[in-house]
């Protein structure tokens, strides 16, 4: 299901759609080639061959600090940040938790980005959500 906006002249466009057919190509072929049951780091490596082969300029586990009450109580990390543009989060599973789900959602929340990717490698292929900032 795909997320969609609505400009001010009524049309709706779909978030950052070509930078997200190409995240989701990456994570084909590398299923495709790979298959199910690896560790996620190992997977996270073959997105990062797959993005520098189509020239998909990306950060990997890129830290963030967390602050409550205005002090610094640590990091956390995004899987994958591409083009500046989306979150990538990878899991390796059958199906979506919700854990996953609020974490990405706290990362759009504590970014301001527009859109994150949440993907899982499972035993029958990629299955992935896009998740719009709401905040």
């Amino acid at each position: 299901m795909e997320q969609m906006r609505t400009d001010n002249d009524g049309s709706s466009k779909i978030v950052f759609k070509e930078l997200s057919y190409e995240i989701v190509g990456c994570l084909y072929d590398v299923f495709n080639e790979l298959g199910y049951g690896y560790h996620e780091k190992h997977y996270e490596r073959a997105l990062m061959k797959c993005f520098e082969t189509k020239d998909v300029k990306y950060k990997n586990q890129v830290p963030y600090k967390l602050f409550f009450k205005d002090r610094f109580i640590g990091y956390y990390y995004l899987d994958f940040l591409v083009e500046n543009k989306i979150i990538l989060e990878i899991k390796q599973g059958n199906y979506f938790s919700r854990t996953n789900i609020v974490q990405a959602n706290a990362y759009l929340k504590k970014t301001g980005l527009k859109l994150a990717i949440l993907a899982n490698f499972t035993s029958k292929g990629i299955r992935f959500l896009r998740l719009l900032n709401i905040y």
